[in-house]
C-alpha cells in the first residue's frame, strides 16, 4: 500500500489539473466573412428578385434560383477544362507548402471553423435552405451537426490516426521494426451532390486539409450558389492560420468541368448517382487515379413485431422525409412485421397527414421544396407505376401557401401500400418523400427483401430484442447499419461511410476516410542499428552453396513448423549448414 499511495495521489492530481485546464477556453480568433450579397433583405434589385423561368440550357453559365419560390439568385460561371486545370495547378503549388505544416496549425484551422459555424448557424442554414429548398431544422441536422461532429472528431483523434503506426514484424524479421507511414497524396478532387451543399463541401475538405493535401471541389450545378459563400468561410479560416492561398477551391460547372477535374488531380471523391459514377470511373481509368464513390441508396427500414410502435413510427417518417425529399441518407423501403402492420400504418398515416410542405423560410412548415426542376414529375411517375401494378395511396401530407410559379417544386409526403418488388418505386432511387410499406412474416423474409436491391448503402433494423436486430442487420449486404435507430452511423464520425453494389465503393469519414486521402507507405528498418544488420546467410550467398536449398528448407521449418520439436530439430540443421564449408552448386560433379 505504501508503494501505491504516491501513485494514486499523483494520478488524482493529474486528473484535477487536466480538468482545470479544460475550463480555460482556447484562444481561437474570430473571422469576418462578408455575407451581404447572400441575404434576402427584401430589397433585391430587379435582376435578383424576378421569378426564374427555365429556358434553353446554358453551357457557359449556371442559373441559380430558390427552389421554394423560384426567385432568381444569379449566374455563376461554368468553367472550361483549361480553367479547371489552372485551378488545380494553383492548388498543387499551395499543397507543397501545406504538406510541411504542423498538426498544431491544422487543429487551429479546425477550431476557427468550428467557432464560426457555431456562432453563425442561422446564416449557414438559411443559405442552404435558399439554395436547396430544405427547412432550417433539416439544414441544422444534416449540415451543421454532422460537420461539427466531424471537426470535433478530427480535433480529438485526427493526429493519432495519421502518425506512424507500428506493426508486428513476424518471425523472420524479429531484428527489424516495421511501421506504416501516412503522407499527403497531393491534390484531392471532390465532385459533390446538391442535397447537403454545406456539409458536402466541408466533409471532404476537412479530411483533405487535415491530412496535408489541397482540394478542389466541384459543386453541383443544382446547388452552386451557396458554395460561393461557404468557400469564403474556409478561405478566411485558412488565412487566419497563415495557410497558402488556393489551398481550397470551389469551382462551378457542368459535366465537362467535373471530367476535367477528375483527370487532373491525385485522388477523386465523388458523391452522386451510379450513372455519373461509372463515367468518373471510365475517366480516371486512363490515368489510374484512385477514386472513392458514394453513389445511390435504397435503404431498408425493418420493423419487427416487438417494438414500441408510436416511437418507431416517428423515426420512420423522419427517415422517409429526411431533408424534404432530398434524402441522401434516407430510407426508401419500409418492411413491417404483419402482426403490427395495421397499428404501425395507422400511426404513420396520422403523422404524415399532419405534415405540411411550404416555403421553408416562412418558419411554419415541416418540409420544404424539391431542389431539382422536374424531379416532382419523376416522383409522380414512380407512384403512377406502382398504382398501375396494384399499389394504393393511403395518406398524403398537404402543401401550404406557395406561389403559382413554384407549384412544381413541391411533392407532398405520401404513404403507399400494397407494394411489391416488381414496382419501380421499390427498385429505383426515388430521392423523394414517399413511404412504400410492405409486410413480412419472418426474419428470413425481411432479410431476403432487404437484400433484393441493386443498392447496398445502409439499413435500419428495429426490434425489442437488440440481439435479434443485430442478427438481422448482420445479414443485410450493405455498408452501414443502425440498430434501433436511423442514420446514427453517420453521426459517429469515427466510422467509415460508404456502400456496396451500385451504392459505390471506398469509404469517407472515420479512420478509413482520413487515411484514404494519404499515400500509405510501409517502412522496415533495423531494430538495433548499427549493431545488428541484415546479413545474407553463407549457404545462399553467391555463388550459392550445394546445400543452399536444404538450408532454406530447414530455415522454413525452423521458423514455421507447427510442432515445437520439429522447429528445434530444423534449427539444429540450420546451424549445421551455417558451419559447413560451402561448395558452390555449379562445381558439383554430374552423376551419370
Amino acid at each position: 500500500m505504501a508503494f501505491w499511495w504516491p501513485l494514486l495521489v499523483l494520478g488524482f492530481a493529474f486528473a484535477i489539473c487536466k480538468f482545470l485546464l479544460m475550463l480555460i477556453p482556447p484562444n481561437v480568433p474570430s473571422i469576418d466573412v462578408d455575407a451581404s450579397d447572400m441575404l434576402d433583405d427584401g430589397n433585391q434589385t430587379k435582376d435578383s428578385s424576378y421569378i426564374y423561368i427555365p429556358s434553353k440550357r446554358h453551357t457557359d453559365k449556371i442559373p441559380c434560383y430558390e427552389p421554394a419560390t423560384m426567385k432568381f439568385l444569379g449566374y455563376l460561371p461554368a468553367l472550361k477544362p483549361d480553367e479547371v486545370k489552372e485551378h488545380v495547378a494553383l492548388a498543387r503549388k499551395a499543397q507543397k507548402i501545406w504538406a510541411k505544416s504542423m498538426f498544431k496549425q491544422r487543429r487551429q484551422f479546425l477550431r476557427i471553423l468550428l467557432k464560426y459555424i457555431i456562432e453563425h448557424q442561422e446564416l449557414i442554414c438559411e443559405i442552404s435552405s435558399r439554395d436547396t429548398g430544405k427547412t432550417m431544422v433539416d439544414a441544422s441536422l444534416g449540415e451543421i451537426m454532422t460537420t461539427c461532429e466531424k471537426i470535433t472528431w478530427l480535433l480529438s483523434e485526427g493526429e493519432r490516426w495519421l502518425r506512424p503506426e507500428y506493426r508486428s514484424c513476424g518471425r523472420s524479421m524479429l531484428h527489424k521494426r516495421s511501421k506504416v507511414e501516412f503522407y499527403p497524396l497531393g491534390v484531392i478532387g471532390a465532385i459533390v451532390s446538391w442535397n447537403y451543399p454545406f456539409h458536402n463541401i466541408f466533409n471532404p475538405m476537412l479530411a483533405a486539409i487535415f491530412s496535408g493535401n489541397s482540394i478542389v471541389i466541384k459543386v453541383s450545378e443544382h446547388a452552386s450558389w451557396s458554395g460561393c459563400f461557404y468557400i469564403r468561410i474556409i478561405q478566411a479560416a485558412l488565412a487566419a492560420v497563415g495557410a497558402p492561398e488556393n489551398l481550397v477551391d470551389v469551382i462551378t460547372g457542368f459535366a465537362e468541368t467535373g471530367e476535367a477535374l477528375a483527370s487532373s488531380v491525385d485522388k477523386v471523391i465523388f458523391v452522386g448517382s451510379p450513372g455519373v459514377g461509372r463515367m468518373i470511373m471510365r475517366n480516371v481509368a486512363r490515368t489510374l487515379i484512385p477514386v472513392t464513390l458514394e453513389l445511390g441508396g435504397k435503404d431498408a427500414f425493418i420493423v419487427c413485431e416487438d417494438v414500441d410502435v408510436p416511437h418507431v413510427a416517428q423515426i420512420a417518417v423522419r427517415a422517409a422525409l429526411q431533408s424534404s425529399g432530398q434524402n441522401c441518407a434516407g430510407a426508401e423501403r419500409f418492411y413491417v412485421h404483419q402482426k403490427i402492420y395495421s397499428s404501425f400504418l395507422a400511426e404513420v398515416v396520422k403523422i404524415v397527414k399532419s405534415v405540411t410542405a411550404g416555403p421553408p423560410l416562412d418558419g411554419k412548415y415541416d418540409m420544404g421544396a424539391i431542389c431539382m426542376q422536374e424531379h416532382s414529375e419523376k416522383l409522380q411517375n414512380l407512384v403512377n407505376d406502382a398504382k398501375d401494378k396494384g399499389a394504393e395511396i393511403v395518406a398524403r401530407g398537404s402543401v401550404g401557401n406557395i406561389g403559382a410559379d413554384a407549384v412544381d417544386q413541391y411533392f407532398p409526403p405520401t404513404v403507399i401500400v400494397n407494394v411489391n418488388h416488381t414496382m419501380k418505386l421499390l427498385q429505383e432511387e426515388a430521392f423523394g418523400p414517399i413511404m412504400p410499406i410492405m409486410k413480412f412474416s419472418s426474419d428470413e423474409e425481411a432479410i431476403k427483401l432487404a437484400n433484393d436491391s441493386k443498392y447496398g448503402l445502409g439499413c435500419a433494423v428495429f426490434s425489442g430484442s437488440q440481439q435479434r436486430a443485430k442478427q438481422i442487420a448482420s445479414q443485410i449486404h450493405c455498408g452501414v447499419a443502425a440498430i434501433n435507430d436511423f442514420a446514427s452511423t453517420y453521426m459517429c464520425q469515427s466510422l467509415p461511410f460508404g456502400g456496396v453494389k451500385e451504392s459505390g465503393f471506398g469509404r469517407f469519414a472515420g479512420v478509413e476516410g482520413l487515411r484514404a486521402c494519404c499515400l500509405v507507405k510501409s517502412v522496415v528498418e533495423d531494430r538495433w542499428w548499427p549493431f545488428v544488420k541484415t546479413v545474407i546467410p553463407t549457404p545462399i550467398q553467391y555463388p550459392v552453396a550445394e546445400h543452399g536449398f536444404k538450408f532454406q528448407e530447414s530455415l522454413v521449418e525452423a521458423l514455421y513448423s507447427l510442432n515445437i520439436w520439429d522447429r528445434l530439430r530444423a534449427l539444429v540443421n540450420v546451424l549445421k549448414f551455417l558451419t559447413e564449408k560451402n561448395i558452390p552448386a555449379g562445381n558439383r560433379r554430374r552423376i551419370d
